[in-house]
C-alpha cells in the first residue's frame, strides 16, 4: 500500500508555529456555534459519560446521564486524542523556545534540565521508572479528574464557556484556579522538588 504524498508546503504550514489568534478565533467560533445550538462546551463531562457507558450509572445516580445528548462530546474527545496523536507523530514542528530565565530557574531551583526529550514535561520526574513520578502522576490525575467533576467543569469549561456566558460561579472558580496555581507554583512545588 502506497502512502499518499502531500505537497511539502502543506506539511510546513501544518507543522509550523501558528499565531495564538488562530486558536483564539477557532475557540470563539466553537463557542458561538455551541451557544447557538443550546449546548455548553466542556470536556470533563465526557468522564461522566464514559462511567455511564461502563455501567456505573446502575449503581450510582451521579453517573446516570443521557448519552443521546452527549455523543457529540465523546466524538469530540476521540477527535482531540486522534488529532493530538497525528499532530505529534506526523506533524511535529520545531520545539517552542523557553526564555533563558525560565531555563535557569528550572535548573537552579528544581534541578531540572531543559530540554527534556521532545517537550516541556520534566521526564526525569514524570516517568514510570521513578517512584516519585508514579505517585505524583497518579495523585495529580486523580485530583484533576475528581476536581473537574466535583467543580462541575474543568478549567477550560469554566474559563472559556462559563466566563463567556457571564456565569458568576465560573468567575469564582477561575479565581480559585489562579490562587491554586500560584500556591502550587510558589509554595507546594518547591517542597516536592
Amino acid at each position: 500500500m502506497e502512502l499518499v504524498s502531500y505537497p511539502q508546503g502543506w506539511i510546513n504550514l501544518l507543522s509550523g508555529a501558528w499565531h495564538w489568534s488562530v486558536s483564539g478565533l477557532a475557540i470563539a467560533g466553537i463557542l458561538f456555534m455551541m451557544t447557538y445550538l443550546g449546548r455548553s462546551f466542556g470536556v470533563s463531562t465526557a468522564f461522566k459519560n464514559m462511567c455511564t457507558i461502563a455501567g456505573a450509572g446502575k449503581k450510582y445516580e451521579f453517573f446516570r446521564s443521557d448519552l443521546n445528548n452527549d455523543y457529540w462530546r465523546l466524538a469530540f474527545v476521540a477527535g482531540a486524542i486522534g488529532g493530538g496523536f497525528i499532530a505529534s507523530t506526523f506533524l511535529a514542528g520545531p520545539d517552542v523556545a523557553i526564555s533563558a530565565a525560565t531555563i535557569d530557574h528550572l535548573q537552579q531551583d528544581f534541578g531540572m534540565a531543559y530540554p527534556q526529550g521532545g517537550g516541556f514535561l520534566p521526564v526525569e520526574i514524570f516517568n514510570f521508572s521513578n517512584p516519585k513520578g508514579i505517585i505524583l502522576t497518579i495523585i495529580g490525575g486523580f485530583l484533576v479528574g475528581f476536581g473537574a467533576r466535583y467543580g462541575q467543569g474543568c478549567t477550560s469549561g469554566h474559563a472559556i464557556t462559563g466566563l463567556s456566558h457571564l456565569q458568576l460561579p465560573s468567575l469564582i472558580t477561575v479565581i480559585g484556579f489562579f490562587i491554586g496555581g500560584l500556591a502550587m507554583t510558589w509554595l507546594i512545588m518547591p517542597l516536592l522538588f
